[in-house]
C-alpha cells in the first residue's frame, strides 16, 4: 500500500558550456552550467541547474553525480524537506561554495517538479506578491574603454532602466571617477548609479576611493572588500555612515544563511544580494530573505534574472524597505544566449522584469 510520501526516484546531471556574446574579461568567453533533472516517485519530473562562470563547473558536476545523487535518491521528493540533511552531508567538503552551488542543482529541480506537478509556475505555487520586478542595467565592464562604457550607458537609458551599475577598481581612483562622471552625464541626475568593486580594495583604500567617488552619488558600493572580511565591512560601514552615507551591498560571495546573519547583525551591510544558486537554491534563499526582513534590509538577488525574477516576485514587502530589484547583465541572459530549450520564462522591458506564461521554473537547457 502506498504511504503517499513522495520520494526522489532519480537525479541526473550534465555539464553545459554556454558561450558569452560579450566576454566578461580576458579569457572569460563562456559560463558553466550543470543542468539537472529529477524524477519523483509519483512520476513528476523537474529540471534545475547549478551555475559557475569560470571556476569549478567540473567539480560541481562531480559533487552532484558522486556525492549528492547517491544520498538524495530514495530521500524526500518535496522541495526543502531534505535540504539541511544534504548540506550537513556535504559539509566535510565545505559549508559553502562548491557544495552549496552543487546543492542548488537538486533544490531547483525539486521546486520545478513540485510546481509542475500542480501545473503551476514556481512563483504561482509560492504565491506571487507583485506583477513585475524592477530591473537594473548591469555589465562586466571594468575592461571597457570609456567610449564603450558610455555607449553601454546609452543603451541602458534607451532600454528604459532607471538604475544602472558600473564596475570600479582601476589602479587610480581618478580613472574610476572619470568613467563614472561620463556615465552620470549620460544617465542624468535622477537615475540610480550603483558601483561594484568586486572585492578589489582593502579598507583604507576603499575609504579613500569612496570619498572621491561620492561626487557621483552612488546608490550603493558593492563588494568593496574581500567578501570574507566581516570586520572590514563593519568598520567601512561605520566610516561611510559618518561621511558620504553610501550603503554597502554584499552577498554574491556569501554562501550560507549563517554568514548573511553575521553581516546583518554586525551592521556590515545595508543591502544583501544573495545569488540563488550560490547559496544552494530557493530553499536557503527564502531563509536569507526572511532574516533580511527582520533586520529591515533590502534584498536584491544577484544575477540570473530568469531565476531571480521568479523568486523576487514572491518576497513579501517590508514597510520602509525597498522592494527587490533584479540584475540584468547586458547580453548575458540564458535566453539571450540561446541556451534554453524553451522561450525564456522572463522578459526584461522598460526597466522591469516580468514573467511569461510557463510551468515550473521554465528553465531547461538545450
Amino acid at each position: 500500500m502506498s504511504t503517499g510520501v513522495i520520494t526522489l526516484r532519480s537525479l541526473d546531471a550534465r555539464l553545459v558550456r554556454v558561450p558569452l556574446t560579450r566576454p566578461w574579461g580576458s579569457g572569460v568567453t563562456t559560463v558553466g552550467v550543470v543542468a539537472t533533472h529529477v524524477v519523483r516517485s509519483d512520476g513528476a519530473e523537474g529540471w534545475g541547474f547549478s551555475w559557475t562562470p569560470q571556476i569549478g563547473a567540473e567539480a560541481v558536476h562531480a559533487l552532484l553525480v558522486n556525492d549528492i545523487a547517491p544520498v538524495a535518491v530514495g530521500g524526500p521528493g518535496e522541495p526543502g524537506e531534505g535540504w539541511r540533511p544534504m548540506w550537513q552531508h556535504l559539509h566535510e567538503a565545505g559549508g559553502g561554495g562548491l557544495t552549496t552551488i552543487a546543492l542548488a542543482g537538486l533544490d531547483l529541480a525539486l521546486w520545478d517538479a513540485a510546481a509542475r506537478a500542480d501545473d503551476a509556475s514556481v512563483s504561482g505555487w509560492l504565491g506571487a506578491q507583485r506583477e513585475a520586478v524592477r530591473a537594473y542595467g548591469s555589465g562586466v565592464n571594468l575592461h571597457y574603454p570609456i567610449d564603450d562604457l558610455v555607449a553601454q550607458a546609452e543603451r541602458w537609458t534607451d532600454a528604459g532602466f532607471d538604475a544602472v551599475k558600473v564596475k570600479v577598481g582601476k589602479p587610480e581612483v581618478a580613472e574610476d571617477l572619470d568613467r563614472l562622471r561620463a556615465v552620470r552625464a549620460v544617465i542624468g541626475p535622477d537615475r540610480a548609479l550603483m558601483i561594484d568593486a568586486n572585492q578589489r580594495w582593502e579598507l583604507d583604500r576603499a575609504t579613500a576611493a569612496l570619498e572621491v567617488l561620492a561626487e557621483v552619488s552612488p546608490a550603493w558600493i558593492e563588494e568593496p572588500l574581500r567578501a570574507e572580511d566581516l570586520w572590514g565591512h563593519t568598520e567601512l560601514a561605520r566610516r561611510l555612515a559618518a561621511s558620504s552615507g553610501i550603503p554597502i551591498a554584499v552577498g554574491e560571495n556569501l554562501h550560507t544563511v549563517h554568514r548573511f546573519d553575521e553581516y546583518l547583525r554586525a551592521g556590515a551591510a545595508q543591502i544583501v544580494q544573495p545569488n540563488i544558486v550560490r547559496v544552494g537554491g530557493i530553499t536557503p534563499f527564502l531563509g536569507i530573505a526572511a532574516i533580511a526582513a527582520e533586520y529591515g534590509t533590502a534584498v536584491h538577488p544577484h544575477l540570473l534574472p530568469e531565476l531571480s525574477t521568479q523568486v523576487a516576485r514572491t518576497l513579501r514587502a517590508t514597510p520602509g524597505v525597498a522592494e527587490p530589484m533584479v540584475e540584468d547583465v547586458e547580453d548575458a541572459g540564458f535566453g539571450d544566449l540561446g541556451a534554453l530549450r524553451d522561450p525564456s520564462p522572463v522578459t526584461v522591458r522598460d526597466g522591469y522584469a516580468v514573467e511569461n506564461a510557463h510551468v515550473g521554473l521554465g528553465i531547461r537547457f538545450r
